[in-house]
């Protein structure tokens, strides 16, 4: 029998000894957290596709945080922050479930991010809680047709815009997604 949720462990619920050394980004993050309930953090690809994902959902609301890879990254926070006002009403996305009206008025699927993924692709969030949320979903979009990548009849460039974060990185295809491990 479960008391609730467990605990968060991130630097907010727990002093580790270094508040006086936090950089610019985790402090940063926590002002949001504090102001906001979560942050979206920014990752824009070099050479490659970008992404973004929150960090503080767990903290604020004990809802998985979320990942968005592929398309405009300022496009993907305002999907993020669209969502997390979603949990934060009680209403956010599961493991395995789907909205429907999520992305640009059309559904996203959400599928459990596997832990080896999350220093490589979701670092702030491994800073801010210095041990992995207890989970994190990748939020899939589909393509012009409604198809999501895994889907028969997607394209091989679509398949390949958004990583497959729920498959454990040597299941993944060798790709833009795999060369940040």
């Amino acid at each position: 029998m479960s008391d609730g949720p467990p605990p968060c462990h991130c630097v907010l619920c727990h002093d580790y000894g270094d508040r006086d050394r936090m950089d610019n980004f985790l402090l940063r993050t926590i002002v949001h957290i504090t102001q906001y309930g979560w942050s979206v953090v920014l990752v824009p690809g070099d050479d490659g596709p970008g992404w973004a994902y929150t960090v503080g959902l767990w903290h604020s609301h004990r809802a998985p945080e979320l990942a968005m890879f592929g398309g405009d990254v300022y496009e993907t926070e305002e999907i993020l922050n669209a969502l997390g006002r979603r949990t934060a009403e009680g209403a956010g996305p599961v493991a395995g479930g789907r909205l429907d009206d999520a992305v640009r008025g059309r559904p996203a699927a959400f599928r459990a991010v596997e832990q080896p993924w999350y220093r490589a692709l979701l670092p702030g969030a491994v800073s801010f809680y210095r041990r992995p949320p207890l989970e994190f979903l990748q939020v899939v979009w589909p393509d012009e047709g409604g198809l999501f990548p895994w889907q028969p009849g997607t394209e091989l460039p679509f398949r390949h815009s958004q990583p497959w974060l729920w498959l454990h990185p040597r299941q993944h295809p060798a790709g833009s997604w795999t060369r940040h491990l």
